[in-house]
């Protein structure tokens, strides 16, 4: 089992474009959270394939914290 953060960036046209940092140029795209989330799963498992076929180590992020830190104002 692989745990990656997955980062959704509201588009202003509409739409959401995922990308999974610990995947580097692992990106895609949906119209809205559901089809962006299932495009991401999609994406991943592809990705993995790939790095499996070539015999590369596969990251993820099961040691990774990931936190927000919000602020006022500085």
């Amino acid at each position: 089992m692989y745990t990656y953060k997955i980062h959704l960036h509201k588009e202003i046209e509409g739409g959401y474009t995922v990308s999974v940092p610990a995947l580097p140029g692992c990106i895609t795209y949906g119209e809205n959270v559901d089809e962006a989330m299932a495009m991401a799963k999609e994406a991943v498992e592809l990705y993995i394939e790939e790095l499996k076929e070539r015999g590369d180590t596969i990251p993820d992020d099961s040691n990774t914290l990931e936190y927000s830190l919000n602020l006022e104002s500085v």
